[in-house]
């Protein structure tokens, strides 16, 4: 068995929690935020059977995408002149750690 924690973008949480349940997996999401911008992601915890990690893995990767953004970044010269200029970034994606559980159990 094992325990799967998926940190994906909130702008592509409802297409995976969908996707997955599309799939015949069952995921518990948790709102999270962090990161390079801490802006809103969605952290997705599932539990499953060692086989059927690939496809979970190809579930995610297909319905969380990386995009590019525009975001403003300030640069100081010095404490009385600062710049404020538009900086492209990359967001979007999939974080995932998969780690081996032991025994699990529903209640």
């Amino acid at each position: 068995m094992k325990l799967m924690f998926a940190i994906v973008n909130s702008d592509d949480s409802h297409s995976v929690a969908s996707a997955l349940t599309k799939s015949g997996f069952r995921a518990t999401k948790l709102a999270s935020s962090g990161g390079f911008l801490s802006t809103g992601n969605t952290t997705f915890m599932i539990a499953c059977e060692d086989e059927k990690v690939s496809d979970i893995v190809e579930v995610i990767r297909t319905h969380s995408r990386k995009r590019k953004q525009v975001v403003t970044s300030e640069m100081a010269a010095s404490v009385a002149d600062s710049t404020s200029f538009p900086v492209e970034v990359s967001v979007g994606g999939a974080t995932i750690f998969i780690v081996p559980i032991e025994k699990i159990e529903r209640v």
